[in-house]
């Protein structure tokens, strides 16, 4: 391995939770090893990248996955998904073949992804060290959306081996099962835990003290609520994104801050999110209780769900009071409720320890 070892990181664009996933891994890295040199292949915006890792990186704008293709933040597009899966797969063997080309090109001492399967695939063809790191899998998310389909298995099997044959798969908690990855290493929460700004923003927006300030994020899907026909709650306030171009008089958008999200979101007394890792794990580790909108077709609810029942405070509510702004009895019970001591997040530094072993010269 060369003195200044070569990273290559794989990051899906399907939602923003898994670059909240591997910003802080990265971040924690390259504070062990400052010589590391990384390269983020991903869809995600650059500026949202920037955002998050803090360490020095080299960005190329290229698909790691195929993820879900989805028609809003939380309806999967399932007929259009099982046709890409199967447009990859029909010609698997070259599929890997080129994405091996690829690698040889970029020439990484190491490959992480979250979540793809073809980067691993790739690695696993030119002898490439590789792990994944998510808290789910595309095969265990595919089987739930598109098992039954005619030919399903076999896509399944090329799935299951390139995650199984890595390294490992590092497996975040909160996190699906994985059963049948028999290279699971089990990592703890991984979040960017933000400082509370609260004085600064109250001074900005020209807020009360006593005034409650939510916090609206979907995560990075595309899609948007309808928040200029919710009606006024007394003493509310509402954080959204400027791209949704929302006209009410208790809105404001979440770049006029000019501040880090996860700081923003320490700094707020709610969060209104679609069940996803990112939002609900920076969430409970901030200690924000969480209204989330119902979405128990996606297979990684469950164990989200379950988690921020034990370490933090959440609250479903429905589509259509997401959609209606009927939210007044919810926001104050699940401000009301009891909250544990946020938990500890761990698991950057534990994924950062074990990719600086395999990374040493």
């Amino acid at each position: 391995m060369r003195n200044r070892p070569h990273l290559l990181v794989f990051i899906s664009a399907h939602g923003f939770g898994h670059v909240a996933q591997t910003a802080p891994v990265l971040n924690a890295l390259h504070a062990r090893m400052p010589e590391l040199r990384i390269t983020v292949r991903s869809l995600a915006p650059l500026n949202h990248l920037r955002s998050r890792i803090r360490a020095p990186f080299e960005y190329l704008r290229e698909p790691g996955d195929t993820g879900m293709l989805m028609s809003s933040a939380l309806d999967v597009r399932v007929a259009e998904t099982a046709k890409a899966y199967q447009d990859l797969h029909r010609e698997w063997e070259s599929s890997v073949a080129s994405e091996a080309r690829r690698l040889r090109e970029l020439e990484p001492d190491f490959v992480l992804s979250n979540v793809g399967y073809l980067p691993l695939a790739g690695a696993q063809r030119i002898g490439v060290p590789c792990a994944a790191m998510c808290s789910l899998n595309w095969m265990d998310v595919y089987a739930h959306y598109c098992g039954a389909i005619p030919g399903s298995q076999a896509i399944l099997e090329q799935i299951r081996l390139a995650y199984a044959q890595a390294d490992a798969f590092l497996r975040a908690t909160p996190g699906m099962t994985m059963a049948d990855l028999p290279n699971r290493v089990m990592i703890g929460p991984v979040a960017e835990v933000g400082r509370n700004r609260r004085d600064e923003i109250n001074i900005r927006l020209g807020l009360e003290r006593e005034e409650k300030l939510v916090l609206i994020s979907l995560g990075g899907i595309a899609g948007r609520l309808p928040i200029e026909t919710w009606p006024r709650l007394p003493g509310v306030r509402w954080l959204v994104q400027a791209d949704w171009h929302v006209v009410h008089p208790d809105a404001a958008a979440i770049e006029s801050l000019a501040m880090d999200f996860g700081d923003i979101l320490a700094s707020s007394d709610a969060l209104i999110c679609k069940p996803g890792y990112g939002s609900f794990v920076e969430a409970a580790c901030s200690g924000v209780p969480v209204l989330y909108v119902s979405r128990p077709d996606w297979p990684e609810t469950t164990c989200l769900t379950e988690w921020l029942g034990q370490y933090g405070s959440g609250r479903e509510i429905t589509r259509q009071q997401a959609e209606t702004g009927a939210l007044g009895d919810d926001l104050q019970a699940v401000r009301e409720a009891a909250h544990p001591a946020p938990p500890l997040p761990s698991g950057a530094t534990e994924a950062a320890d074990w990719l600086r072993q395999q990374l040493r010269p």
